[in-house]
């Protein structure tokens, strides 16, 4: 087991499996991102690189369930209403169970949220 897996394990089985499973969406959406363990914000962040600036998503499991996290999610297009947070820039998509990793929307918004930030880091 590797130390993301093992952060997972410290949550309720029914979260870790969510976790998990949302690891492996983000991980095939953008397969090149750095996967990074912040223990004491209690995340895993994906990026490309290791600095705030640098980052696009990262999961938040909680004890009830799992939160991805879209770095400047408030300024991305959003057509199929999944982001959630009245934050002035990051919003989030909520996650009760593996049913709604199915959601129509997701990988696009995680696609878009490379984009923007390709197009922020070009500057």
């Amino acid at each position: 087991m590797n130390e993301i897996q093992e952060f997972f394990a410290t949550y309720p089985p029914n979260v870790q499996d969510l976790a998990l499973a949302l690891r492996k969406l983000v991980s095939s959406t953008i397969p090149d991102a750095v996967e990074t363990l912040d223990r004491s914000a209690r995340i895993v962040g994906y990026g490309f690189g290791n600095t705030y600036a640098n980052t696009i998503c990262v999961i938040i499991p909680s004890q009830k369930g799992v939160k991805l996290g879209i770095a400047r999610g408030a300024d991305l297009p959003d057509p199929k209403g999944l982001l959630e947070g009245a934050g002035k820039v990051h919003r989030h998509i909520a996650f009760a169970e593996k049913a709604d990793l199915r959601k129509s929307g997701i990988k696009p918004l995680l696609r878009t949220a490379v984009a923007a930030w390709r197009v922020r880091s070009a500057k």
